[in-house]
């Protein structure tokens, strides 16, 4: 690098300095590698020589000997010594110190032989030359120098025009104008000018702007001009063509004025061949990029302006300012801007293909800036059509298309044409990317580049996967790695361009339908992850990137917001029309409002649906990217401000998501996968969703509400359900069902969309109902159930054997793998086992050909074994080992693998659908109006369907009577029983019943036949008394812990329970038959560890009737302590539950009439409160009443007489029956009690105060209700409360007959039979205390129930006539219930009119006229009831006794609700009267009623002994 002279040098030059210094100098000139290195080091070594010498270190002298030797090694030697003096002069003249100035003066002099003057005037300062005598004054050479510079520079030629002759342009003219197709070149035309201009003295610039006018007059004859003004550059200036150029641009600058084409095309071209440079021209050319830029801002500020005032409410008053002011800006636009020539020019260097030139000027303006001008537009889009012709014509042109192929430019510097998709990338990709949205203006070249894109994917093929999982194995081979890596980059580009310029260019042309398929010939090939992406790019962001798109959006918003405000059901077909020509080119705005404007009105949802039929392919699917996004809106709450509700804009999206995709052939893969996420991620709101797009387009739909025909019809075939199991009659979803199935199978997203509902149930209440409020959890928890229940059935009905035994897993891998619950497992499994079994059975009866039904059986049973023995290994593992000791795994299999459908034939639902179709052909043949061809049409689809639905029902009974033969082979095997039957019973109804019969409202049927079945089938180790009886106790904990839809399931299996009991306890016969000598009745139960007796025992029908009593008291128990409770669940399934079971329970009075206090309480309590229990209490109110003329007397309800006593009596030996003494009654009842002493004991700890309360309301509910019966002024309110009066009377006496005899309802199994003797002698002490006190009330009650209960007979045998004359509301409720309505009619004719054992017709005591008896009847209560309002001291104290533990709410009640109408002093005098006679009547009574008792105790006695 810089070499440094040392010190040691300059000391000892004489001697070796001088050599060493040669040296130096000798090898930095020998250093020709690096020239300017060397040149630097050399100037260096030269100026350190010198400076020594100016220091005074070596003499002047010296330096300049040395010097002459170095001036040798370089010619360019002087020059550079030249240069360092140069240098030396400034820094010297710079010094004060003169000496060495003085010192640098001589060494010049010195060298002055070595360097010429010339050099040194160049370079040295004049007073320097002065100095060393070169000049001989510095001020006069400075101004010589002066002058010769402006000479030079400054100082133009004069050409006198009179010496320029005009000859001489002239001949110019003719030379460049003549013909030039003939030999003629640039070269000899140059010889000619150069002669003109020396002949006739011409101004060479002048001739140059001729050349370049007549090159603009004949722009075809590039070759000739180009060359020639290229040739006569070399005689000019560079800058001289620019400056020309500029000048003629200059010209044009007028506001007036207008640049020709011609000077554009001409610049273009000199630019394209490189003699003229862009940026010296580009100073020349208006307007200024600043002007550009703000021209710019201004038009997206007018934009936002426009959209400002569309969405803006403007007033009539304001709106003609605003138009005034419209026009007045309108006239100002109207003047024409100034020329813009960049974009001139711009447009010419793109029509001659120079796009270097013409990329560089588009890079100086805003984005889209230039292109928005149309002519550009279009220069940029013919360019692109030559570029892409080769490739175009090669894979693009569709088959059967000519097509006008399009030549290519003549220019060879003009792009090279794409003859491959990599050569895309070179220029056209760019190309369009510059164009953007105003691809628009050339549709042609919008179809043909949407065309060579679907090439591409095509040419991909098979590369849909290896593009939407990027997963594609290559071999190690280099080139196909290389290869992959190319389709990637292509790929990318290809989608960049749909997002840049493709759909942008949509939204600006006006409803292209064609364009918006073309495009969606090529956005089907992209999975749906990519197009979702762009259509959401397209959505929020496109629309804000130009002025021309924000204005495009606020006029689609404005047009939709005024077709959506005109929509009607009456007017879909037009409105449809503009919504379809509106989303042609908008979609995604179009569609975001609409969404909008149904999640606010849902009453849009079928007028929308309906309207869409005029989308196009690319509409539909941008609309399901448009719902996803909707529902996955995060700043929409998904509750109702309440946190109880399901928002209503989700459900309505929902609907409307329901009937648009069942409607229209719309993509379902990213919705259902958008669902699948949500679980994933805990979240099931939008499994809204999934159920409503099942139920539309598979016609599955699951509700709570449906009727028991319905639910009957729904455990035949697939015909019968579809005919007779669903609300609406769903047909045509053959297509959208077959669609959602491809949808899931293709995505793999049945399994797992199962599996997250299964396991997110328990994530409803355990992480996603966290601190949400219950009522919501319970319906999350239902909606989440019933979707799981709606989808597996869908996938059950609609997928192929293969394919659901392909994708469903076995039992055990569902349960311990993927943690599924068993109901839920089993239940995805059941369609399973079906499928297999009857695969196995067809394949068996092919093997073998035998029509005998025995064979049939036997390969039957088979199939089953085949089957069902794995399941039988595999549910092992579900449960601890010591569930297997009392069920077995097959039965437990067996339960969970059954339905409906294989237990029962719905016949009466088979009968009534083919009753239908038969009733429907008869009115198509009374139709007159229907043409021929539609009668036979319909006719024949009644005819194909009732055919149908009878071989559907022959095939359900050939397949029920095998499944029966199965069953009871098998049953022996069944409950193992190896600890208690009570153990069993524990572990079938824990397992298997109450799991299931919550499962659906068709498994909660199946449950009840399922125990029913069991007990025909005679099971060993069954016992159908203690199922019954756990089942009809225990029902507190139950309900409680039920949702809403689990309570309506539990209480229809309680009510097909209850059906079944109730028919046993209707008829001795049937009783007999069904139950008589089945081993589910023995009353001593036989198992280890339990002492039994030495003969099993059948329960006998009349403690039957005593147990199933008990069970009625039971419910009405518990659900008076869910009704008391105050807990909303409580209420709401309570209510729900006793609304279902309604038709078999309450049958007794008492139970019914203290069931109804109680809602009748809840109805008070919520009106205000909970709206919603208030519903619920109203409804199950009103249809309580109206059960109530079917409700009968206890004693009616089981035999309580006295003589039945005898009877009861003589069976206690063998029974599980007891006398009236407590102690005996336990002993007795021990046998049944042992095996379920613990859980009566815990419920009877919980329950016995609601017990209590239930009792003692029963006994003094008469006494209450009469506390206010005398203030009853109209006949009707009389009337009613001489009803409620009657009831109460009987029961009194019913409760007095409790205690005189033994309770025959502690005769039979019951739970609470410790509870009763108690009770009993609670009873019994209060009235022997009575009697004691002697009170005139006691007397007057014995003589009043006498009288009353004869009065009730009498009133009993009327009502039932006139109910049966008059009121036709009531005789269908009976045709409805017959087995009730026998049941009631039996029992009062047995109790009213028997005589010797023969019964006497009741049509004689039936004429006395009702309304006297009535009359007078009402007249007598009314007057008791006026004596029990006031009664004694004494009796009050009783009362209070026997309310002691009772809660007041009834009593309130029923004083509260009275009407005061008669004046004190009135009832005065009257109560007086009567309370006289009152105490001699009751006087009476209680001799009688002391009498009667001593003779009930004698024959007690006698029967006893």
């Amino acid at each position: 690098m810089a070499a440094a002279l040392p010190a040691e040098w300059i000391k000892n030059w004489e001697k070796a300095g001088k050599n060493e210094f040669l040296q130096l100098c000798r090898t930095l000139s020998e250093n020709k590698s690096h020239d300017n290195v060397s040149f630097r080091d050399i100037q260096q070594v030269l100026y350190e020589l010198a400076y020594h010498v100016i220091r005074g270190n070596l003499k002047h002298d010296q330096a300049s000997n040395v010097l002459g030797d170095v001036i040798e090694l370089r010619e360019d030697m002087p020059s550079i010594l030249a240069d360092v003096f140069c240098i030396l002069d400034i820094e010297t003249s710079c010094l004060e110190e003169k000496s060495k100035r003085d010192h640098f003066t001589q060494l010049v002099l010195a060298c002055l032989y070595l360097v010429s003057d010339t050099v040194l005037k160049e370079r040295l300062d004049p007073e320097t030359l002065e100095s060393l005598g070169l000049i001989k004054q510095s001020q006069q050479f400075n101004q010589k120098s002066v002058k010769i510079k402006t000479k030079l520079f400054y100082k133009q030629q004069k050409f006198n025009l009179l010496r320029e002759e005009n000859e001489g342009y002239a001949k110019l003219i003719a030379e460049l104008g003549q013909d030039l197709s003939g030999n003629i070149t640039s070269d000899l035309i140059l010889e000619n000018i150069k002669s003109l201009i020396g002949c006739f003295n011409l101004d060479p610039n002048r001739v140059l702007d001729i050349i370049l006018e007549v090159y603009e007059c004949r722009p075809e004859y590039d070759d000739f001009f180009v060359p020639l003004i290229e040739s006569y550059m070399y005689m000019c200036e560079p800058q001289t063509l620019c400056h020309i150029l500029g000048f003629k641009f200059k010209f044009y600058q007028d506001p007036s004025g207008e640049t020709p084409p011609s000077l554009y095309r001409v610049a273009a071209v000199l630019l394209q061949h490189n003699l003229i440079d862009l940026e010296d021209l580009y100073v020349h050319l208006l307007p200024g990029d600043n002007a550009i830029i703000e021209e710019h801002k201004r038009e997206i500020v007018e934009a936002k302006q426009i959209v400002r005032k569309l969405t803006m409410v403007v007033l009539s008053s304001e709106k003609t300012e605003e138009k005034e002011k419209e026009k007045e800006k309108e006239e100002e636009k109207t003047e024409k801007p100034p020329d813009n020539q960049k974009l001139g020019l711009l447009e010419a260097l793109l029509k001659i293909g120079d796009w270097q030139h013409a990329q560089s000027i588009m890079d100086q303006m805003p984005p889209f800036y230039s292109t928005s001008h149309k002519p550009i537009a279009i220069a940029l889009c013919q360019l692109v059509h030559v570029t892409i012709e080769p490739l175009y014509r090669r894979v693009g042109v569709p088959k059967g298309a000519k097509g006008s192929p399009i030549s290519s430019l003549p220019n060879k510097r003009a792009p090279k044409q794409a003859d491959s998709f990599e050569d895309l990338r070179k220029e056209v990709f760019n190309m369009l990317c510059y164009l953007g949205p105003h691809l628009s203006h050339d549709p042609i070249l919008f179809a043909k580049v949407v065309r060579l894109g679907k090439a591409f994917m095509k040419e991909v093929g098979t590369t849909k996967k290896f593009i939407s999982d990027r997963m594609v194995k290559f071999q190690s081979d280099g080139s196909k790695q290389e290869d992959r890596e190319k389709m990637e980059i292509l790929f990318s580009c290809l989608l960049s361009i749909t997002d840049q310029v493709l759909l942008p260019s949509l939204s600006l042309m006006d409803c292209n339908a064609c364009m918006s398929e073309e495009l969606w010939g090529m956005f089907k090939t992209f999975p749906y992850q990519y197009r979702y992406r762009l259509y959401g790019q397209w959505k929020n962001e496109t629309y804000n990137s130009h002025p021309l798109l924000v204005k495009v959006k606020a006029q689609t918003i404005d047009r939709a917001k005024y077709i959506m405000k005109r929509l009607t059901k009456e007017n879909v077909k037009p409105s449809g029309r503009q919504i379809g020509k509106l989303s042609h080119s908008n979609p995604t705005i179009l569609f975001d409002y609409i969404l909008s404007q149904i999640q606010k009105y849902d009453n849009l949802i079928t007028p929308v649906v309906d309207s869409l039929k005029y989308l196009t392919s690319l509409n539909y699917d941008v609309l399901a990217y448009c719902i996803i996004e909707a529902l996955a809106n995060p700043e929409k709450e998904r509750m109702k401000h309440d946190d109880t509700t399901i928002s209503s804009w989700l459900q309505s999206l929902a609907s409307f998501c329901g009937a648009v995709f069942r409607k229209y052939p719309i993509e379902l893969a990213g919705l259902l996968q958008y669902v699948a996420n949500q679980l994933k991620a805990g979240k099931s709101f939008d499994l809204l969703i999934l159920k409503e797009v099942v139920q539309k387009m598979a016609g599955i739909e699951i509700t709570e509400e449906m009727t028991m025909e319905q639910l009957e019809a729904m455990t035949g075939g697939e015909q019968l359900k579809a005919e007779g199991g669903y609300f609406g009659q769903i047909r045509n979803t053959k297509k959208s069902s077959q669609r959602l199935k491809d949808a899931l199978l293709d995505h793999d997203l049945a399994l797992p969309l199962c599996l997250l509902m299964a396991q997110q149930r328990n994530g409803v209440i355990f992480q996603e109902g966290g601190e949400k409020h219950l009522k919501l959890v319970g319906k999350l928890y239902d909606q989440c159930h019933d979707t799981l229940v709606q989808f597996g059935g869908f996938l059950a009905s609609n997928l192929s054997t293969e394919d659901y035994i392909k994708r469903v897993p076995s039992i055990d891998v569902l349960c311990n793998e993927f943690h599924t619950p068993h109901d839920a497992a089993f239940f995805l499994s059941r369609p399973m086992y079906a499928h297999h079994i009857s695969s196995k059975y067809d394949e068996l009866k092919k093997a073998e050909k035998g029509n005998k039904q025995q064979h049939k059986v036997h390969k039957y049973i088979t199939s089953c074994e085949l089957v069902m023995a794995p399941v039988h290994d595999a549910v092992i593992s579900l449960h601890l080992p010591k569930v297997w000791d009392d069920i077995s795994p097959q039965f437990y299999a067996t339960f969970w693998s059954l339905t409906m459908y294989d237990l029962a034939v719905p016949h009466s639902s088979y009968d009534r659908e083919v009753n239908k179709l038969k009733v429907q052909m008869k009115a198509i043949d009374d139709n007159q109006e229907m043409p021929p061809n539609k009668k036979k049409k319909e006719k024949e689809r009644c005819t194909a369907l009732q055919d149908k639905l009878l071989e559907e029902e022959k095939k359900q009974l050939e397949h029920v009577q095998r499944v029966l033969q199965r069953l009871k082979l098998e049953k022996d095997n069944w409950l193992l029983a190896k600890s208690t039957k009570n153990e069993t019973i524990t572990k079938f109804l824990q397992l298997c019943i109450f799991p299931r019969c919550i499962f659906s409202a068709i498994d909660a049927v199946y449950c009840a036949h399922f125990v029913e079945l069991v007990h025909q089938q005679k099971t060993p180790n069954f016992s159908t008394l203690l199922c019954y009886d756990r089942v009809f106790s225990d029902i507190i904990y139950t309900v409680a812990s039920c949702t809403e839809n689990e309570a309506s399931r539990y209480g229809r299996f309680l009510c097909c329970m209850l059906e079944t009991v109730t028919r046993w306890h209707s008829d001795r016969v049937i009783y007999e038959k069904e139950c008589g000598n089945y081993p589910g009745f023995l009353t001593i139960l036989r198992a280890t560890g339990f002492d039994g007796g030495n003969k099993a025992d059948q329960l006998d029908y009349e403690n039957f009737r005593h147990v199933v009593h008990k069970w009625h008291y039971k419910l009405t128990k518990a659900s008076v302590h869910c009704l008391e409770t105050g807990e909303y669940t409580h209420i709401r399934n309570i209510l729900i539950v006793l609304t279902k079971i309604l038709p078999w329970y309450p049958k007794v009075l008492n139970l019914g009439q203290a069931l109804e206090r109680r809602v009748h309480k809840i109805c008070q309590e919520e009106k205000e409160k909970r709206p919603d229990l208030y519903a619920l209490a109203m409804g199950y109110s009103g249809q309580l009443k109206s059960r109530k003329p079917f409700m009968i007397p206890e004693n009616e309800f089981h035999h309580k007489d006295p003589p039945a006593r005898n009877a009861v009596a003589a069976t206690v030996q063998n029974g599980p029956g007891g006398a009236g003494m407590p102690t005996s009654l336990t002993i007795n009842t021990a046998k049944l009690e042992e095996s379920t002493a613990e859980e009566t004991e815990k419920l009877k700890e919980k329950s016995q105060g609601a017990v209590k309360v239930i009792n003692k309301a029963a006994n003094t509910t008469p006494k209450v209700t009469t506390s206010n019966g005398n203030s009853a002024s109209n006949s009707k309110i009389i009337k009613e409360k001489d009803d409620k009066e009657k009831s109460g009377k009987e029961k009194d006496k019913e409760k007095k007959e409790k205690i005189t005899a033994a309770t025959p309802e502690t005769k039979a199994l019951g739970k609470d039979g410790k509870d009763k003797p108690k009770e009993e002698r609670a009873n019994k002490d209060d009235k022997a205390r009575e009697i004691k006190e002697k009170t005139p009330k006691s007397d007057k009650e014995k003589e009043k129930a006498k009288k009353e209960e004869k009065a009730s007979k009498e009133e009993k045998s009327k009502t039932v006539v006139t109910t049966v004359e008059s009121k036709s509301a009531a005789e269908k409720e009976r045709e409805k219930e017959p087995s009730r309505e026998k049941d009631v009619v039996k029992d009062m004719k047995s109790k009213e009119i028997t005589k010797g054992g023969e019964k006497i017709p009741v049509a004689g005591s039936l004429k006395s006229p009702v309304p006297r008896s009535e009359t007078s009847e009402s007249e007598r209560e009314q007057k008791r009831r006026k004596v029990d309002t006031h009664s004694s001291p004494s009796h009050s104290s009783t009362v209070k006794d026997n309310l002691n533990e009772l809660k007041d709410s009834s009593a309130k009640h029923y004083i509260n609700h009275t009407t005061p109408t008669l004046s004190k002093s009135k009832e005065r005098e009257v109560d007086k009267k009567d309370l006289d006679k009152s105490r001699e009547r009751s006087r009476e009574r209680e001799k009688k009623e002391e009498k009667d008792r001593k003779d009930r105790k004698r024959v007690g006695e006698t029967s006893m002994n």
